[in-house]
């Protein structure tokens, strides 16, 4: 072989060695973009999920108030016309014990 062609090899194989270098740094550098990445999705994922139960919580505070409210509004006509109609009771009751009273 001649010194060109000796010299011909050894430049080949220095760029090839250069390449594979130069292929593995950029491996390297999307794995670490790609891990970036990552993480950034998982972290934006948390956060949303995050802020969507907050709002959830809100909302299922909101309609528990609500019902709060509407169960202690109905309660409280219910108590209403159950005590009418104990005291219209009472008024009978009393009549009817003074009714007795006054036979006896």
């Amino acid at each position: 072989m001649s010194f060109e062609a000796i010299a011909s090899i050894a430049q080949a194989e220095a760029e090839a060695k250069a390449a594979v270098a130069a292929a593995e740094a950029r491996a390297r550098q999307l794995v670490s973009e790609a891990e970036a990445a990552g993480k950034a999705a998982v972290e934006a994922a948390a956060a949303k999920a995050d802020s969507e139960l907050s709002e959830l919580r809100r909302q299922a505070d909101d309609k528990a108030r609500d019902d709060a409210r509407q169960l202690s509004g109905e309660l409280e006509n219910t108590r209403a016309a159950l005590r009418a109609k104990a005291e219209a009771r009472l008024d009978e009751a009393a009549s009817l014990v003074v009714e007795r009273i006054v036979k006896s």
